[in-house]
């Protein structure tokens, strides 16, 4: 009997941080980078306020929320498209733009989504050198061929929390070819306050080959909601409309983020609370002897060669106790975990699971 077979896809499944070990909800997340302190109020108010309402169908063009993001950040709402996560704006950007003939750089160690999506649609991945875990720009323009498509970055990096500065980032998209697309993943530009630094939105606003990629699903802690968005020129939003699908982000989302957004004492108390966290985190695995760098995300890497640990040992002890941190096999760092920050008792009992495991 003939059957229906499906095409053959060439990418690896998308593997997530664990919510569960051993059929056990965990007590402690601490392994997907997610908000220490969950979402505004405000945005929990009116996600309640939607769901007196869910019988009718979300505005399809997100228009009420652009409007809140063009006047938030001075952008041209025109220019904005809304994903459900930034997830997705990188899969209509892999699905518009690539063929099978074409290549995509990404650094050494990133967040694997770009590699996953790219595969899917046929396209050649390049693999750039990083130096001491930091993107060099040297590096990414050496892999540039003549069927470079796209290169794709994340500012601050996922996995590693280090940053590029705002001149290396220029000089990048000055060597670039014009006609190669440069994707820059602003995830989590909210917790760093390097004066080196900018973001893509501020770098990159008025560039004709540049997408600025952000969630929510961060510092805004609507992870469950499925949201973010992408900024860049009117003709390459309008080819990634062309194939978004109809009515991609639910009602809920639209109206809760808005209410994200316009919460600024939220978002400092978090960005206050996530920043504190790491430089006491550092401090600790330091006195340790386990290797990291004060990142500039809601996260740590952490490496356990020094003391000779052993990293998947040690994840599960921590699983066993109740904690879930990242491992890295996927990105193929060895030896080491990615812990993110949590809230003040997660992080306690985190640091204290961990001192008995060393």
């Amino acid at each position: 009997m003939n059957l229906p077979k499906p095409k053959k896809i060439n990418a690896e499944r998308y593997v997530a941080g664990l919510s569960s070990f051993k059929q056990k909800t965990a007590k402690i997340k601490l392994s997907a980078n997610e908000s220490a302190l969950g979402p505004s109020p405000k945005a929990i108010k009116e996600f309640y306020k939607v769901a007196k309402n869910l019988k009718r169908y979300p505005d399809s063009d997100g228009v009420f929320l652009k409007k809140v993001l063009s006047k938030k950040f001075k952008l041209d709402p025109k220019r904005i498209i809304l994903g459900s996560g930034s997830d997705q704006i990188f899969e209509l950007i892999c699905k518009a733009f690539l063929t099978k003939k074409d290549e995509v750089i990404v650094p050494e160690f990133s967040f694997i989504i770009y590699r996953i999506y790219s595969k899917i649609y046929g396209a050649k991945i390049k693999y750039a050198k990083e130096k001491n875990f930091k993107i060099s720009v040297k590096n990414i323009l050496s892999k540039v061929t003549k069927k470079t498509k796209i290169v794709f970055l994340a500012n601050p990096n996922n996995p590693t929390g280090t940053i590029v500065n705002k001149k290396e980032l220029l000089l990048l998209r000055k060597k670039l070819r014009s006609n190669i697309l440069l994707v820059i993943d602003d995830a989590y530009h909210e917790y760093v306050k390097e004066k080196n630094y900018l973001p893509g939105i501020k770098l990159f606003s008025n560039s004709k080959n540049v997408i600025i990629t952000r969630t929510f699903s961060k510092i805004y802690g609507l992870a469950g909601l499925r949201i973010g968005w992408g900024y860049g020129p009117k003709n390459l939003i309008y080819a990634l409309n062309q194939v978004k699908p109809p009515f991609n982000i639910n009602r809920a989302a639209l109206f809760a983020a808005a209410e994200s957004i316009k919460d600024i004492k939220w978002l400092n108390k978090e960005i206050n609370h996530v920043n504190k966290w790491v430089k006491i985190f550092y401090n600790i695995f330091k006195n340790l002897r386990i290797e990291t760098n004060l990142g500039y995300g809601n996260f740590l890497l952490i490496n356990f060669n020094k003391i000779r640990g052993n990293s998947k040992k040690i994840f599960l002890k921590l699983a066993k106790s109740g904690i879930l941190v990242r491992k890295m096999d996927v990105y193929n760092i060895k030896n080491s975990l990615r812990i993110t920050i949590g809230n003040n008792s997660e992080n306690k009992k985190f640091i204290n699971s961990l001192r008995k495991i060393i």
